[in-house]
């Protein structure tokens, strides 16, 4: 596995790299050597974030994690990383989407029973288009942290959300 370690507002010293590395490195048994983690390490105030980033052939595996202590980032966000991979090996394994970019070791590794995931409830609507802006207001009259629409202007199916700060994000396909 390779490590892209950078730093925000911080000085990446070799004792917080090399631990990094050993912790981060725990999840190599899971893939391919010439696989790349991206780490981002952040310091906000009093908040110290690390961000990992694997992108694996289609898909992209992350986690963050923000505490008072760096070090206890780093071991949190190792243990949440490694709960999604476990969590979704079934569906990688079956669907043979991604499993090559994967360490045989770990398809092959005995699965602990971890249910798949079951879809409970569907729901069907009518989309309307609307602007972007409209749909804003539309998400806010419901109370929801996202909304599914037409864009009326680019007649293809958007979704927007609420981020944090009060701020809205628009999320647009592309084919």
């Amino acid at each position: 596995m390779r490590y892209n370690i950078t730093g925000k507002n911080i000085n990446i010293t070799p004792g917080l790299k090399a631990d990094v590395i050993k912790k981060i490195g725990k999840l190599e048994r899971y893939f391919n050597a010439d696989t790349e983690a991206n780490i981002t390490l952040s310091v906000d105030k009093n908040r110290q974030k690390i961000e990992v980033t694997i992108p694996v052939r289609g898909t992209i595996i992350r986690a963050e994690q923000v505490s008072d202590d760096m070090y206890v980032s780093i071991d949190l966000v190792e243990e949440i990383i490694e709960r999604q991979l476990k969590k979704y090996k079934t569906k990688i394994v079956d669907k043979k989407q991604n499993a090559v970019a994967f360490s045989d070791l770990f398809i092959n590794e005995e699965d602990d029973g971890e249910e798949e995931i079951q879809i409970k409830k569907v729901k069907k609507f009518a989309i309307k288009p609307m602007d972007p802006e409209e749909a804003c207001v539309q998400m806010e009259l419901l109370g929801h942290n996202f909304f599914v629409f037409l864009n009326a202007e680019t007649d293809q199916v958007n979704v927007v959300y609420k981020r944090k700060g009060n701020t809205y994000g628009l999320i647009e396909p592309e084919f």
